[in-house]
């Protein structure tokens, strides 16, 4: 493959891969997830959601998201997993209990898929 050539992986169910245009989309979504790095910050999100998403200038559609916790829509507007997540832990989740929800699939039903060998290609 040239590498100017680009692959195009929007045919893969479920995957939503994370580049440059997917990061300008998800910008604000990721900038307010990594400020929940610091404790003052999980507090004033948990304290008044609605303000910290203002703060951070949300779009509706990722409010939306955040609200509903949808973990799989948050992604597919341009959050990085690895900043969604923290989202989660504000809100006293584990990482599993992400991942499986992405899924559709409960933490034990997720667990046992990744042991073994994790999802099939199609799905």
């Amino acid at each position: 493959m040239a590498a100017n050539e680009r692959i195009d992986f929007s045919e893969i169910p479920g995957t939503y891969v994370f580049d440059g245009r997917r990061s300008r989309k998800g910008l604000a979504l990721n900038l307010m997830s990594a400020a929940l790095n610091d404790a003052s910050e999980r507090e004033k999100f948990r304290t008044d959601e609605e303000a910290f998403m203002e703060q951070f200038r949300l779009s509706e559609d990722h409010r939306d998201a955040v609200r509903r916790r949808d973990w799989r829509r948050m992604v597919e507007l341009g959050g990085n997993i690895y900043f969604v997540v923290k989202i989660a832990v504000a809100d006293g989740r584990h990482v599993p209990e992400v991942v499986a929800a992405m899924t559709g699939q409960s933490v034990e039903e997720y667990k046992a898929m990744m042991q073994e060998g994790g999802r099939k290609p199609n799905g």
